[in-house]
């Protein structure tokens, strides 16, 4: 089976997120499994978000953020939109 590819990049302001989530989880001292758990989500999905690999929904930003238990306008405070 051949892996999929991408059409185009990942957009900075994805990779710049997922790195954001991966910094909380990792200042409150968290594993990554424990955030997914709570977040009622497969690990791997939020991996590839950690990693830049996937969009997320709006919904799954907000489970991320309940699961960290920050306001989700924490994961994006500050992000840049490049056009």
């Amino acid at each position: 089976m051949e892996k999929r590819v991408r059409k185009s990049e990942m957009s900075q302001e994805i990779i710049l997120l997922g790195k954001r989530i991966e910094g909380i989880i990792k200042e409150k001292g968290l594993k990554t499994r424990e955030v997914a758990h709570d977040a009622n989500m497969d690990v791997e999905n939020l991996r590839k978000y950690i990693k830049g690999k996937q969009e997320m929904k709006v919904s799954t930003m907000l489970k991320i953020a309940s699961a960290l238990d920050i306001e989700a306008s924490e994961l994006i405070k500050d992000l840049k939109i490049n056009k």
